[in-house]
């Protein structure tokens, strides 16, 4: 099961530090082309996304991998649930039931990371 989080854990920091770089780095225009549910939001509110979608992809790996401060990985996941949850409730007012299937699957991701980091298979 250690492993399955591992991988977990590294899929799950690699989709969120791809998103986080997209929503924080990239010009208003171009990140609502890919992303139009961005148009509901003004753009300090994407980039705040953007910013805690990365940090968090960094708490999945970095604390775990370094064995220093350990508790943050779960809290990470923990955070990168509540962000999904919330993202599912913008793409349900949005009538997007394709993004809401796909925040389903990150949410259980996240879910199990930190259900397994904080339990059975902690540091």
């Amino acid at each position: 099961m250690n492993v399955v989080l591992w991988v977990v854990q590294g899929v799950l920091a690699a989709m969120f530090l791809m998103a986080g770089i997209v929503k924080s780095t990239q010009p208003r225009e171009k990140f609502t082309a890919q992303l139009p549910w961005a148009n509901d939001f003004s753009t300090p509110v994407v980039r705040l996304i953007g910013v805690a979608e990365f940090a968090a992809a960094l708490g999945l790996v970095l604390p775990a991998a370094t064995g220093i401060a350990t508790v943050l990985t779960p809290l990470a996941a923990s955070g990168l649930a509540v962000i999904m949850l919330a993202a599912m409730g913008v793409h349900a007012r949005r009538k997007e039931p394709k993004a809401i299937a796909f925040n389903v699957v990150l949410l259980i991701g996240a879910a199990l990371v930190a259900w397994g980091r904080f339990g059975p298979y902690a540091f």
